[in-house]
């Protein structure tokens, strides 16, 4: 895990919606735009809900193929 900050935006004509997290807690992101959803106050929908959401899962898989690519470096292999 690092200390990044990831950052969603979504702009809907003069409304913006800005959403800031790290990586751990991503499960309450996904909450928070599900809050947003249901929240007739506001103009942002369970479709925009549903779209971000799929950004927020996107992000995460390729965070994890990442990882999965970096060499790793064992008891056998030098490092020089």
């Amino acid at each position: 895990m690092n200390d990044d900050i990831n950052v969603l935006a979504l702009i809907k004509g003069k409304e913006r919606y800005i959403f800031l997290y790290d990586d751990s807690q991503r499960a309450e992101a996904l909450r928070m735009l599900g809050r947003h959803a249901s929240n007739p106050e506001l103009s942002f929908s369970w479709y925009d809900a549903a779209v971000l959401s799929q950004k927020i899962r996107q992000e995460e898989r390729q965070q994890r193929t990442r990882r999965i690519s970096l060499p790793q470096v064992t008891d056998t292999e030098e490092w020089f």
